[in-house]
């Protein structure tokens, strides 16, 4: 039994109900593209997540978004554990009104995660050589956007 399976035994048995996974990166990838696609488009026009999701010119833009951190995780070889696309649909109908913490942060004038969502997709895209325009673009967009506060 690995270290892994041994630690989500005993997070279970200790009442956390844990599953062991060989590779942790197709779940925790999954979870990022979905904050790094909707999270910025929220924080920059103020709509909760099931308005950007829905907004025909955001989901163009979102879906795009997606598709950018794919190609990342195809090329660093990262499988994915469901299409973020999945998660999209899922927030739409369970968290339609939801406003993600990097909006909260913005309306409260507070620093954003930006720089680990959409910079962290960016920092694998360039170190798996794969162009990440679209986040980029968040990053300074949002970026942009806390500068502006008065401080």
């Amino acid at each position: 039994m690995s270290e892994v399976e041994q630690l989500a035994r005993l997070l279970t048995g200790g009442g956390l109900r844990t599953h062991a996974l060989k590779d942790a990166r197709g779940a925790q990838w999954t979870k990022v593209i979905f904050n790094a696609a909707t999270s910025p488009l929220a924080a920059l026009t103020g709509l909760p997540v099931g308005r950007v999701c829905t907004d025909t010119g955001l989901r163009r833009l979102l879906d795009r978004l997606i598709a950018e951190a794919e190609v990342v995780c195809e090329q660093a070889g990262i499988v994915l554990a469901r299409s973020p696309r999945e998660a999209v649909e899922e927030a739409i109908a369970e968290a339609y009104d939801h406003k993600p913490s990097m909006l909260q942060d913005v309306l409260a004038r507070r620093a954003t995660e930006i720089d680990v969502l959409s910079g962290g997709v960016s920092a694998e895209g360039r170190r798996v050589g794969v162009p990440t325009p679209l986040h980029d673009c968040m990053v300074a967009l949002v970026q942009g956007l806390e500068r502006s506060w008065p401080g």
